[in-house]
């Protein structure tokens, strides 16, 4: 039976759509189970906050009473009634009605029932004041926004809201756990190349980090024309190129290597990547394609590239303007739609927070981005690559290769990442260090200096260096790579090449 203190609240409330949507007795219940046994409160604490009360001054009471018992201090009538102050028209003493609702409380073991009943009726609430939101913004003429723009905005209050607790979330039991690890070591075992993950379609760093492993967070940075966007275009078109599925014993289809790749690129239109790819597929250098210096052999190895290429698993989403919210409302559309298996951003910096209009600062809204970019991962288990610049203190130092005190903007970067990859290319230095004649050098030290410079030059030629300052499970180092710049693409390196580098 509802108290008479709090029937009187409810009565004197106007009468709206909302008061389907309360229960005071649900909240006296679980008030009052928690001051019968504090041990009830272990059952709801990991869903239920003071937020889904409606009534003041029990959700006053319900965040004393969560303070308290989070500090492992006893709760009572008697403790909390130095803590809890009189209403301000003293109307009835807290102490007196904590004493009521203890007395009339039901059996504890129905606590999280209770406190369940409490969170789906916060959530209905919520789902109302979301919706009367989307009908406010849509008829408003003030906030300029399009209807694209409107649904992402409408999607990203759901999933935060989503993101507020669960009263359904069950812990993982290490059996499950550990059946689940063996199914990923056995497709890993009938995978061609023996790795756990996704290929990047370069063997030395698919051995290096076993591939892309789902739910991770893929940092790959580097310093202006390094190759970032080149190294994540390669491994986009290897995935996608490599990208086999069957069918199970449950009729579902399952990916049996490479994957669906989506592209989310900030700086590039889709039109410029197309080109990439193609550049690298048909060895055509894409300056040339762009100048039209093409010869009709060059047009026929083009078409039938291209006709090859026609049915790849790869989605470029080229919107220059990426929030959080927005890149989380894509995402899971088109893991929906196409079941994609690898997300790539290029860039990072390029990204901005939430649409929120704050102003917390640069770093925090980097700090935002990344924890955003891990969240996603997790939530559609797929691993995302996100590019990213150094700062320029690289450029200050002797030795040109990056560390991971580098990462531009925010240490976040490199807290978030499960994996950090630097590119490095020592022959982009080293061709705009030619040596200059001395006032004081004559001919033959200053030839013998530049003759130097030119071996050094040669021998590091289209040679590029993947350095994996950071692997959450895995070991660092790097691994040698060939880059052609004529076709911006990345492959492995012979053994005599190899060799030759690390002589």
């Amino acid at each position: 039976m509802v108290l008479n203190n709090l029937q009187s609240i409810k009565e004197e409330k106007k009468e709206n759509i909302l008061d389907k949507f309360e229960n005071f007795d649900a909240e006296a219940a679980v008030i009052g189970c928690l001051l019968w046994d504090n041990r009830s409160y272990e059952k709801i604490a990991d869903f239920l906050t003071e937020e889904h009360f409606i009534d003041v001054n029990n959700k006053n009471i319900f965040a004393t009473i969560k303070r308290l018992l989070d500090k492992n201090t006893l709760v009572s009538p008697i403790t909390l009634k130095n803590y809890l102050e009189e209403n301000n028209e003293g109307s009835f003493d807290n102490y007196k009605y904590l004493n009521q609702i203890k007395d009339s409380a039901p059996s504890t073991q129905n606590a999280y029932q209770y406190a369940r009943l409490l969170y789906d009726l916060h959530i209905k609430r919520s789902l109302i004041g979301i919706g009367n939101t989307i009908i406010q913004d849509t008829i408003s003429t003030d906030n300029g926004l399009d209807g694209v723009e409107l649904i992402e905005s409408a999607e990203n209050d759901l999933y935060n809201l989503s993101q507020t607790g669960s009263a359904d979330r069950k812990h993982a039991i290490f059996g499950d756990a550990l059946k689940s690890a063996i199914d990923v070591i056995n497709q890993s075992y009938k995978r061609d190349g023996k790795i756990a993950g996704l290929p990047t379609g370069l063997k030395d760093l698919d051995k290096k980090l076993g591939g892309l492993h789902n739910s991770d967070l893929i940092i790959i940075a580097g310093r202006p024309s390094m190759g970032k966007t080149a190294l994540g275009t390669n491994i986009a078109f290897n995935a996608a190129k490599k990208f086999k599925e069957k069918e199970n014993e449950q009729g579902n289809k399952i990916t049996v290597d490479g994957g669906k790749v989506a592209f989310f690129s900030l700086e590039m239109s889709a039109e410029q990547l197309a080109t990439r790819v193609l550049a690298q597929e048909s060895k055509i250098s894409g300056d040339k394609m762009r100048k039209a210096e093409l010869t009709k052999d060059d047009f026929k190895k083009i078409a039938k590239v291209s006709s090859e290429l026609e049915n790849l698993n790869l989605i470029i989403d080229d919107n220059p303007m990426l929030t959080i919210p927005s890149l989380r409302a894509r995402a899971r559309r088109l893991k929906r739609q196409f079941n994609i298996d690898l997300i790539i951003i290029d860039y990072l910096q390029l990204m901005s927070g939430s649409s929120t209009g704050r102003n917390d600062g640069r770093v925090q809204e980097i700090s935002e981005i990344t924890r955003g970019l891990k969240a996603v991962a997790k939530e559609l288990n797929i691993p995302i690559i996100a590019l990213s610049q150094l700062s320029r203190q690289v450029e200050q130092r002797e030795d040109k290769r990056p560390q991971l005190s580098d990462l531009r903007e925010s240490g976040t970067i490199e807290q978030d990442s499960d994996v950090v990859m630097f590119i490095f290319r020592e022959s982009y230095y080293l061709e705009r260090m030619e040596p200059l004649k001395r006032p004081e050098e004559n001919d033959d030290k200053h030839n013998e200096r530049h003759q130097r410079w030119r071996e050094l030059c040669e021998s590091s030629y289209n040679k590029a260096e993947i350095i994996i300052a950071k692997q959450r499970h895995g070991p660092i180092g790097s691994i040698k790579a060939h880059f052609d710049p004529n076709f911006t693409r990345f492959s492995d390196l012979t053994t005599t090449e190899y060799d030759n580098i690390m002589e």
